[in-house]
């Protein structure tokens, strides 16, 4: 009988061990979105509009992350706030991203003549 109870306390302490998680990978992509104090001169508010949704609001110095599912990400970026922070005549640029499962990827918000864009982040 004590080795039987033994047998099965390792049995259930070897599966307890055994990470569930670890087998398969994960069904999800990370996306980070970083607006770094230095990279634009605006004080305004950024939106960052997922699929022509308003998913984050970031400030200087802010960021945000996404679990998304793999495959093509629509995501435009805008300036918000008050009639000092309109975006004027330009229309927001429109990005399109692949997402693979289990990928990580890092951007930082840019500035260029025809408005505002990610930057892949190292």
């Amino acid at each position: 009988m004590p080795h039987r109870f033994l047998a099965l306390l390792a049995g259930l302490l070897g599966a307890a061990a055994t990470p569930l998680g670890l087998a398969q990978p994960p069904d999800y992509a990370l996306l980070i979105v970083a607006r770094e104090r230095l990279q634009l001169a605006t004080p305004c508010e950024i939106g960052l509009y997922l699929h022509e949704r308003l998913a984050a609001r970031l400030h200087q110095g802010q960021s945000a992350a996404f679990n998304l599912p793999p495959g093509e990400v629509s995501l435009r970026l805008a300036t918000l706030g008050g009639a000092d922070c309109q975006p004027g005549i330009l229309t927001p640029l429109r990005q399109r991203l692949s997402l693979q499962a289990g990928q990580v990827r890092r951007y930082r918000i840019a500035q260029g003549d025809s408005g505002l864009y990610l930057l892949p982040a190292p």
